[in-house]
């Protein structure tokens, strides 16, 4: 059983406002609770309700969304521990190579301190923004992976794919990491029937990350099924030829979903299930304000790392 996990804070961008000093003060005080991380969601675009087709989507053009790779280049100047991380960028309704680029960018930076989680998304009012095909999401965000960690490690990359044609080019400069380690968002799908389980049908998503991912972004949560869906997560990753040790497991704690009277539980429930990191998510817990962000947040730390020092 795991003993020890990274602590990490879900940045409350829906809440946090845009002053740069509140933000700033936000990410200091995490790395003086000694958190070890912080992840930010991406979105480019909030759709109007009252738009043609309507919209029934979890966010509108009200929710705040700071945009990741541009933050995390503030945030590297003031942070000298804290490691950042997204969870996730929509990858593929963006271009891959500047991607590739903005990371690479963000790592050095950091000097070695990010951690890029990517997924497929669904927002399709973005897609159609960005020029992109939602349709082919699944399949192109494979390829999209195979070339990022080849323009993270080699200076001059050939490279001629489905979707994606380089000829003799390169990043610089390269990061630090080599490659910047790349954790993939999605969900374990419980609604299989047994026969479709007893036939091998698993979830594409994830099968996709099992077979790719440096680490899972999940949100499982805890109970039989969870502990089902993790189980069956490391089976496809034992399938895909690799080590499920090697597998980072990201669980959260939502606090608007869950009292902190039962933080401790999901905590242990964590430690059971292996997990090398747990966050905490404060977003929608009708915190009044930073602070009471910050106080939630004083809390889980002392949960998983134990009682702070001064």
């Amino acid at each position: 059983m795991s003993c020890v996990v990274k602590v990490g804070a879900v940045f409350p961008q829906l809440e946090i406002g845009a002053e740069p000093a509140e933000i700033a003060r936000y990410v200091r005080e995490l790395e003086r609770m000694r958190f070890d991380h912080m992840v930010i969601y991406d979105h480019v675009l909030g759709a109007h309700p009252d738009r043609p087709g309507g919209w029934t989507g979890p966010y509108t053009h009200e929710s705040l969304f700071h945009e990741p790779f541009v933050l995390y280049g503030y945030l590297a100047a003031i942070t000298t521990r804290l490691e950042l991380a997204t969870a996730v960028i929509i990858l593929p309704q963006r271009q891959t190579a500047l991607v590739a680029k903005q990371a690479a960018e963000v790592d050095i930076l950091t000097k070695g301190r990010f951690r890029l989680g990517v997924g497929i998304g669904w927002n399709e009012v973005e897609y159609e923004a960005l020029n992109e095909d939602v349709r082919t999401r699944g399949r192109r965000i494979e390829e999209q992976i195979v070339l990022m960690r080849r323009l993270w490690t080699e200076p001059v990359v050939d490279f001629s794919g489905r979707w994606h044609r380089i000829s003799r080019a390169g990043l610089n400069p390269l990061p630090v990491q080599r490659p910047i380690p790349i954790w993939m968002g999605g969900g374990y799908k419980s609604n299989l029937s047994s026969t479709e389980r007893a036939a091998g049908i698993v979830d594409p998503a994830l099968k996709r990350i099992a077979k790719l991912a440096d680490g899972w972004f999940t949100h499982i949560q805890p109970g039989d099924e969870g502990a089902q869906g993790i189980a069956r997560f490391r089976e496809l990753v034992r399938e895909a030829g690799r080590d499920p040790n090697a597998v980072g497991l990201e669980g959260r704690v939502n606090a608007f979903r869950v009292p902190a009277e039962q933080w401790p539980r999901e905590i242990e429930w964590w430690r059971r299930m292996d997990a090398t990191h747990i966050e905490l998510n404060t977003m929608g817990a009708k915190y009044r304000s930073i602070d009471e962000h910050l106080e939630a947040l004083r809390r889980f730390a002392e949960m998983v790392l134990g009682t702070l020092g001064p």
